[in-house]
């Protein structure tokens, strides 16, 4: 597909021009005007809250704007409708995969289209061969881990042979195989003419696969322009609100050093459960204990299983010395452990119930609110002390945590952990989906947790994440621990060898 023209000069495959749209009195979009080129990669990026996800919505019809004009190939056009914006040839891969739990992963892919089966199974299975993708077209959607239904909707897009796809944050949950996999698509298709806008939080990923970034900015876009103008300070300056602290995530790196002479605060004896066996560690008083690994290496079902949520196989988990093995969730919470999900949708949020209840109800089980008649005063004391303290964009406590942003969904989930006042805490991908100025909130919060002597067990795939938190790191390979780190030998490099089963010099092997 190539690059359309009128009178020699390019036409923009879309075209956005001053896009206004307000909820009530809120003004989310404040006059967007915005080009995508056939066979150009526009990187989007922006604070959770920033218009991002309102933006695209309009795109593909989900939403209706207030004032302004879509074009495609210089034509006006009207998205009242999502099947408006797919006659357009656009397709939107969400951040959140939306499949049907019950259809297989080839229903789930195949669906709406009016080709037959037999000329669809070959082209899915062409395609996937293409890739590198290798993914069980017979497994039912609700067997795939997060990784693997973000795949599915990838597929589902690619297949439909759209003109602009908008990737939102694809390689969220994907293994480093898969990114490099995916560019590779991204980079085919781009030779094909097809216009791409690639919403993402890593801004590494900007300048590995973008051609184009645009900075949205409380409803502006705010700069925009080729790539190779920018730098990657220039980004982080222009995400960060006009009168943050830069670098204020990086106040408390010259901690006090870890006691390792005590005891530890958490103990893993000889732990199995299932997705992982045999996994012993210690978690001192205020360490940060870093734990990297690809998908499926073991780290989450380890997470849950500690947790409650999940069967115990074999071994013993000690919290200050005590073996609460095996116990019910609201035990291991009341005994001084709470867990922050990689899923929030899944199992972080009560999205009908507002920013109060959520930030709150996990204290529940330690009694400190009351069992049944809550204390109101110190409910709006914990749920204001988060909102602060993450910079968290709500319009009330009694606002609906469903309708956030999901940078903010996150923050709320990582503030109700916090405040049953743990003495350990695991976090389980805490920035994923989250935008340069919240993650350096978070980074603080991480940071205050470790001098106040909170324990954290930080599960990452950002092996950037990691370097600069971790006190020391261990590497999961296959449902093992296979690799630790101390904090001077916490480099990248050392923990990708290991993630993939290659142990270096550098490190102790488990």
């Amino acid at each position: 597909m190539g690059t359309n023209e009128t009178a020699g000069k390019a036409v923009p495959l879309l075209s956005v021009r001053s896009i206004y749209k307000s909820f009530g009195l809120n003004a989310v979009l404040k006059g967007i005007d915005l080009d995508i080129m056939p066979g150009e990669v526009l990187a989007l990026i922006g604070g959770n809250g920033a218009g991002k996800s309102t933006l695209m919505k309009i795109i593909m019809g989900i939403y209706t704007h207030d004032s302004g004009e879509l074009s495609i190939n210089g034509q006006a056009v009207a998205m009242n409708r999502t099947s408006d914006a797919l006659a357009q040839g656009i397709y939107m891969v969400p951040q959140e995969p939306l499949l049907f739990p019950n259809m297989t992963v080839e229903e789930n892919i195949v669906i709406g289209f009016d080709k037959s089966k037999a000329e669809l199974h070959k082209e899915l299975v062409d395609t996937m061969a293409e890739i590198g993708w290798n993914l069980d077209l017979g497994r039912k959607a609700n067997s795939l881990s997060i990784a693997e239904q973000q795949l599915v909707e990838i597929l589902r897009g690619i297949l439909r042979h759209a003109r602009l796809l908008i990737l939102d944050e694809p390689t969220s949950a994907l293994t480093f195989d898969e990114v490099k996999s995916l560019f590779k698509v991204v980079n085919d298709l781009r030779e094909k003419g097809i216009g791409i806008i690639y919403i993402t939080h890593r801004l590494a990923e900007v300048f590995d696969i973008s051609t184009h970034v645009a900075i949205m900015r409380d409803g502006t876009i705010t700069i925009q322009g080729p790539v190779a103008n920018f730098t990657r300070e220039d980004l982080v300056k222009g995400l960060l609100p006009p009168d943050a602290e830069e670098g204020a995530h990086k106040e408390a790196i010259a901690a006090k050093p870890v006691d390792y002479s005590t005891q530890p605060v958490l103990e893993l004896q000889d732990f199995s459960g299932y997705g992982f066996d045999h996994i012993s560690l210690k978690v001192w008083p205020g360490e940060i204990l870093g734990v990297a690994g690809v998908v499926g290496a073991g780290r989450t079902e380890m997470a849950t299983t500690i947790f409650g949520m999940d069967k115990v196989l074999g071994g013993k988990v000690l919290l200050k010395g005590q073996d609460i093995t095996g116990q019910k969730t609201r035990q291991v919470i009341a005994a001084g452990l709470n867990y922050v999900p990689e899923d929030r949708h899944l199992n972080g949020l009560f999205k009908i119930c507002d920013v109060s209840a959520n930030t709150t109800s996990a204290s529940l089980f330690g009694g400190t609110l009351g069992k049944f008649l809550l204390d109101r005063r110190q409910e709006y004391d914990i749920t204001e002390r988060y909102v602060q303290n993450f910079r968290t964009k709500v319009t009330g406590h009694d606002q609906l945590t469903g309708s956030l942003s999901g940078g903010n969904q996150q923050k709320i989930v990582i503030g109700r952990s916090l405040a049953t006042e743990p003495g350990i805490v695991i976090l389980d991908e805490p920035t994923r989906g989250i935008d340069a100025a919240a993650r350096g909130d978070v980074y603080s919060i991480i940071h205050q947790l470790r001098e106040q002597g909170v324990s954290v067990l930080l599960i990452s795939s950002d092996m950037e994440e990691i370097v600069e938190l971790a006190d020391r790191a261990v590497t999961m390979y296959q449902g093992r621990i296979n690799a630790e780190f101390q904090k001077e030998e916490i480099n990248q490099d050392n923990l990708m060898a290991a993630a993939f089963g290659i142990v270096g010099e550098g490190a102790k092997e488990a």
